[in-house]
């Protein structure tokens, strides 16, 4: 199906967003030319892909864990056992392991959360910075922050300073914290006079009184902060009452903010007891919140450790079980894993005349039927070369 002629043109291929069939023209590591085909039979072309929600600090420590978690806080618990054995190696071979995996599944754009839990600049942070200049022009990676709402507020005036200077976004853990509405709006008042834009794991959980969403929306729209304040997970929303959550959705996209949905973690920890069939996945109502104009976004999340032992940051993969959990269709959704997080990372990954050529070509007739088939032929191009191994062992 291939078919890449020596002049430097990808030929006769359907390009993701674009009707009929494209001879991609390239030279010099940018693209020259897309002409209207005179034949198809070239393959499916997508753009570049951005994971705005991944923790690269836990990643590849599966099988360093005694049981499978029960829960989220079951595998916070693990995972913060685990995390007093980390050294600067340990953490740069597993985060460099994920990277190479990432850049060569097509991952231009991540954000990784780090776990920032004292006052001190935490050791992955240090890492994972070192790392973000390692890889740029590969993968760029951003660097959030995550604490835990009521440690935040204590050591707030040292971890938001280290971001500002860092470049980094202030991220909060927020699960039905007491007095939360107060505390979320000195969260906001501390990001204000740092000029952090702000990352939340939010509602983490099937308790529909879990409402910390709802205090983060008043004060985004409040500050006018709209484009600046992300919002993950979201999970009680899916217990919470349709009518209620209409209103709260319609309010969130007035306010600007985003939501990431997350559906390997989410599906893997919630309503989860040993040896019974979950019957509630917490997946975030994303069909719900698009409708009202919200920027939905899907993210790898947790990539084998507690949370999660699997993926393999594979960006269609994610995509794939989000059309299958979340019943979407998928050209609907590509720029939930391209377009929308590229954006809301401040850049572009459009596949346009004098930009790079740099994409990902798929062996396949359009989008559906690379999400049939996980097997379909993958090259990824940047800057007119492509790179290699096309698929393979990552």
């Amino acid at each position: 199906m291939v078919n890449e002629t020596s002049s430097g043109v990808l030929a006769g291929v359907s390009v993701a967003g674009r009707s009929g069939h494209w001879d991609i023209a390239y030279d010099a590591g940018r693209i020259t030319a897309l002409r209207p085909a005179q034949t198809g039979g070239g393959g499916f072309v997508m753009p570049l892909l951005a994971d705005i929600h991944t923790h690269l600090d836990k990643t590849m420590t599966a099988a360093r864990m005694p049981r499978r978690a029960q829960s989220l806080f079951d595998a916070i618990e693990m995972m913060g056992q685990d995390a007093a054995r980390w050294t600067d190696d340990d953490l740069r071979a597993r985060a460099t392991q994920a990277l190479d995996k990432a850049h060569r599944h097509g991952t231009a754009l991540m954000r990784s959360h780090v776990d920032w839990p004292t006052a001190d600049t935490p050791r992955g942070w240090h890492v994972l910075r070192e790392l973000a200049q390692d890889w740029r022009g590969r993968v760029d990676l951003q660097l959030s922050s995550l604490t835990a709402l009521d440690d935040l507020l204590r050591i707030g005036v040292d971890v938001a300073p280290a971001l500002r200077h860092d470049g980094g976004v202030l991220g909060a853990f927020v699960y039905r914290n007491a007095n939360q509405a107060a505390d979320i709006s000195t969260l906001f008042d501390l990001a204000e006079s740092h000029d952090l834009h702000l990352d939340f794991h939010v509602d983490e959980g099937l308790d529909a009184d879990a409402r910390g969403i709802d205090a983060i929306i008043d004060q985004t729209a409040k500050r006018g902060m709209g484009g600046r304040v992300l919002c993950g997970h979201g999970c009680a929303l899916s217990v919470r009452d349709p009518a209620e959550v209409e209103t709260l959705l319609t309010r969130a996209a007035d306010a600007g903010i985003g939501l990431t949905v997350l559906p390997g973690a989410n599906s893997y920890l919630q309503d989860a007891r040993t040896g019974r069939t979950p019957r509630l996945r917490g997946l975030a109502p994303l069909q719900e919140a698009d409708a009202a104009g919200v920027p939905v976004m899907l993210g790898s999340d947790n990539v084998r450790d507690a949370f999660f032992p699997y993926g393999d940051y594979d960006l269609i993969d994610v995509l794939r079980m989000g059309v299958l959990m979340g019943h979407l269709p998928p050209d609907n959704w590509l720029d939930a894993i391209s377009a929308r997080p590229a954006a809301w990372m401040g850049t572009t990954l459009d596949i346009r005349v004098d930009g790079p050529a740099s994409f990902i070509h798929f062996d396949a007739t359009d989008l559906n039927d690379v999400i049939s088939r996980a097997t379909a032929t993958r090259r990824v191009w940047r800057d007119g070369a492509v790179l290699h191994p096309f698929q393979g062992d990552l």
